[in-house]
């Protein structure tokens, strides 16, 4: 029996290692660090004033729902686009940490997409984030205390750190841009066009393997 479960094992597993076997460093990914993230990850460096990263949103959200177990899937937005200020964008990155804290981060980052992208909607001050999360269901008191806490700033501080980090060594210059385990980008240009969707999560499941 024991012998039989290996053989099936082996035959499911074939097709991803063939596939697996076709990854090269420095081809469909890039090491952009030596140390490995503490805990599994696949991270999206992201901005809510990207176009091209509201179109993948549907994208992303399929890949997330196939990530290994164990793997999280992070949000990490930048400032560094040239829509508006990087103070701005910055406060739109304790905007995203925010709605992590509270629980509520697909439904508010859906909500920011759509002021920004859709609605056409200029974001100045806090006032005009705070609408965003009352609008969609968050009380303005919690709103207040999470958006302001030590946490909040700490995580907003260590997102722009993440990407400043990856600027410095010219491993981020666009976005949307995915990084896995902390180490390793993908190269999504070099991915397979005819099946782009499902090379993508076989290399992210592939890179989420290596700790080399």
């Amino acid at each position: 029996m024991k012998k039989i479960f290996a053989s099936l094992l082996m035959v499911m597993l074939l097709p991803f290692a063939a596939q697996a076997a076709n990854y090269q460093e420095g081809n469909q990914y890039t090491k952009v660090s030596d140390q490995l993230s503490k805990k599994p990850e696949v991270r999206e460096y992201f901005s809510f004033y990207c176009p091209h990263c509201l179109r993948f949103e549907p994208f992303f959200a399929n890949v997330k729902k196939n990530l290994p177990e164990g793997v999280s899937f992070e949000r990490n937005h930048v400032d560094f686009l040239r829509f508006t200020t990087p103070e701005i964008q910055f406060m739109v990155t304790k905007a995203l940490a925010t709605a992590q804290q509270l629980k509520v981060e697909d439904k508010i980052a859906a909500a920011i997409f759509n002021y920004i992208q859709v609605q056409r909607g200029a974001i100045t001050e806090e006032k005009d984030i705070r609408n965003i999360f009352v609008l969609n269901g968050v009380d303005g008191a919690a709103f207040d205390k999470a958006f302001k806490s030590f946490s909040v700033n700490s995580k907003a501080k260590l997102m722009k750190k993440m990407q400043n980090d990856l600027v410095k060594k010219r491993a981020l210059t666009g976005v949307p841009t995915v990084v896995v385990n902390g180490k390793y980008r993908i190269n999504a240009d070099k991915l397979d066009r005819n099946n782009f969707e499902q090379d993508y999560i076989n290399i992210v499941k592939y890179l989420s393997t290596l700790e080399g």
